[in-house]
């Protein structure tokens, strides 16, 4: 089942968002995370991001969502997050985001060897995205 959901709230400090990532353990990723974060502004879609590859290299990369279903949207939002301060928040669907390097375009493909996914991605507020 994919779940993304926005939450707002009213408070005595005016209209908080909060942002679900409700991520299921699949083949895409193989965490299972679900976790709500304190949105500071409105999620935007992406398709291009900077991102570390699996050996933990920063890169340029094409980025989508991932959902039981297939591709959907990604999105990058800035965030408040509990032991990070603000962060960029990118997630996709139920199961989670799909990455590969702008430098080997390809369709998406699940199997893939040259793309990788991960459930969601905390990253620097100030990395490039487009």
């Amino acid at each position: 089942m994919q779940r993304r959901t926005l939450h707002m709230v009213t408070g005595f400090k005016g209209l908080r968002m909060f942002i679900e990532v409700d991520v299921e353990e699949c083949n895409n990723s193989p965490l299972g995370v679900n976790k709500i974060f304190q949105a500071l502004d409105i999620p935007m879609p992406i398709t291009k991001i900077v991102a570390p590859d699996r050996s933990g290299v920063e890169m340029d990369c094409f980025i989508t969502g991932w959902s039981s279903d297939g591709i959907c949207m990604a999105y990058a939002v800035l965030v408040e997050d509990s032991g990070e301060g603000r962060v960029l928040l990118v997630y996709g669907g139920n199961n989670g985001v799909r990455l590969k390097s702008t430098i080997k375009p390809a369709s998406w493909n699940i199997e893939d060897q040259s793309q990788w996914g991960e459930p969601c991605l905390l990253l620097d507020q100030n990395i490039a995205i487009g």
